[in-house]
């Protein structure tokens, strides 16, 4: 079905406060369409909104036709308690509802009414129904995912969930797809499998991420929310080419409100000058008034409404002048990393380490890491990474071998689930419970800094969005002084800037630095010295 999705004039906020208004957007078939804006800018909100899931505060969205399947798959995949991996791949892909729907229909045709089986027969078919277990078969074979279709999703590892949401998005079969962070979780593999699908789907999508080479090599054009200028931008072609025309565009309006701001300033100057001028000549009509001289009188008078009508001239000038408003600046999270005095010259040491757990093993494990060492660790998801981490840290039990963390080792570390900030405390309490030396003043200003205010630090950390739990646990880093960092993951639902500031902040810091990522693009930037590759329990170094 060749399908178009139309928003007119669409806008939304949170009570007094405008994310977005007045947007325009056309998602015809085999547009790849790139939505970016930092975090609370409005981009899960648009794609709810497009969707059909909330209603547009203003606007409206049409599809053409009408009864094409849109499928809306979330940042954050929810397991339902009691949901298996085969229930979780029909809900997702949108077969359960067309299921529901189809019996219904067909009750209703047993018992003589055959209104409404056709087209729920339709969109059931359509949806990809018929085969849907054969082709789930197929597919979580492919990727990996070793759990049978009726382990419960409760049960799987965050890698095994990843897989598990990949599957439900190769095996669906929608006309319009609005996916939200769907590289979030992703290893190296999945980024490719994911690359490869929606570089080649027929259908309209459109996507939130914030993983810049994925961007590049997918989309066709990209819907910058502004939150800063309180306006929407559609830049066509890629991602890279928007980069470009984004800085031309704010260099052209820096400019064209400089030249403006300078043409004021100088006129308003020029009118001073006229003012002080007359001023002054009526003060020396008014000293010579005696003047006898009608000749000098009338040349001081004449000079004198000389200068006023220049003035006069001038103030016209101004005000036939086109106002420029000044390009407002641009929120940014100025990041730094506070670091503690060295630690020893051996940080961390792993020697014939062997970590078991069930069916999956870690090692053994022969490694030592060592002062200002910078290591990347990558590898598949469930390869054992986080493990690692957790055996150099001294946190996960050995099962046979040695671990030693150095002395004088300060950890600061942003794990992959975000822990510190998951509980029922208020973000402030979990906060200061984590950096107790801070005053309650000192935590709130940190975290004003970090984008998280009044609004935010009185809510259940838990209830935050992934990318400010995120932000809380950076803020972190920069609360307490570390001199080993350790980072799981931590470009996750981190928006673009944020990541840049990351890396930069990555750049001066003078510690020892693991960081386990699958950003293409943070692999470039951070300078590494050395290299873990973790494969099925392996560890090769490089």
């Amino acid at each position: 079905m060749v399908t178009t999705l139309v928003a007119k004039d669409l806008a939304a906020g949170h009570g007094d406060r405008v994310l977005f208004s007045g947007l325009d957007l056309v998602v015809a078939p085999g547009d790849v369409i790139g939505l970016v804006g930092v975090n609370g800018a409005g981009k899960s909100t648009l794609l709810k909104t497009l969707a059909g899931l909330i209603p547009a505060e203003s606007g409206r969205v049409s599809l053409n036709p009408p009864a094409a399947n849109v499928g809306h798959l979330a940042q954050e995949p929810e397991r339902l308690e009691g949901e298996t991996v085969r229930d979780f791949l029909a809900r997702r892909t949108g077969v359960a509802d067309a299921q529901r729907a189809l019996d219904v229909a067909t009750e209703a045709l047993t018992a003589g009414n055959d209104e409404g089986y056709s087209e729920a027969l339709d969109q059931w078919l359509a949806l990809g129904g018929a085969d849907l277990e054969e082709r789930s078969l197929e597919v979580v074979a492919d990727l990996g995912l070793t759990v049978g279709l009726d382990a419960l999703m409760t049960s799987l590892s965050g890698g095994q969930a990843a897989r598990a949401g990949m599957a439900s998005l190769l095996l669906s079969r929608y006309d319009i797809y609005l996916l939200d962070e769907p590289t979030n979780d992703l290893d190296l593999d999945g980024l490719e499998r994911l690359e490869k699908f929606v570089t080649g789907l027929r259908a309209g999508t459109v996507l939130v991420s914030h993983d810049r080479e994925f961007l590049a090599r997918t989309v066709t054009s990209v819907l910058e929310l502004d939150l800063h200028q309180n306006a929407v931008h559609l830049y066509g072609g890629g991602y890279e080419s928007y980069l470009e025309e984004r800085a031309r565009a704010r260099q052209h309006a820096r400019d064209d409100y400089e030249e403006y701001a300078d043409t004021k300033s100088s006129l308003e100057a020029r009118a001073r000058m006229q003012r002080s001028w007359m001023e002054k000549g009526v003060k020396n009509a008014r000293r010579k008034a005696g003047d006898n001289d009608k000749n000098a009188r009338k040349f001081r008078a004449d000079a004198t409404e000389k200068q006023a009508s220049k003035a006069r001239q001038t103030d016209r000038m101004i005000e036939r002048l086109d106002v420029v408003e000044e390009p407002r600046k641009e929120w940014e999270l100025r990041m730094e990393i506070a670091s503690a005095p060295r630690s020893g010259a051996v940080v961390a040491s792993l020697r014939a380490a062997v970590v078991s757990r069930g069916s999956f093993t870690l090692g053994p494990v022969d490694l030592q890491i060592d002062w200002a060492d910078r290591v990347a660790i990558t590898g598949a998801n469930g390869a054992g990474k986080s493990t690692l981490l957790g055996a150099l840290l001294g946190r996960v039990e050995l099962s046979s071998g040695y671990a030693t963390l150095g002395s004088g080792v300060v950890v600061g570390e942003v794990d992959q689930a975000r822990g510190l900030f998951l509980g029922d405390l208020p973000l402030v309490d979990a906060f200061e419970e984590a950096v107790p030396e801070m005053n309650p003043a000192d935590v709130r200003t940190l975290l004003a800094k970090f984008g998280l205010k009044a609004a935010h630090v009185m809510r259940p950390a838990a209830s935050l969005s992934p990318g400010e739990r995120t932000r809380a646990a950076l803020a972190l880093l920069q609360g307490r002084g570390v001199n080993l960092l350790v980072l799981d993951e931590p470009t996750n639902h981190l928006d673009l800037p944020a990541i840049e500031q990351l890396e930069s902040a990555l750049e001066n810091y003078p510690g020892t630095l693991l960081l386990v990522t699958h950003d293409r693009r943070m692999l470039e930037a951070v300078q590494v010295n050395r290299h873990l590759t973790v494969e099925r329990g392996q560890v090769t170094v490089s």
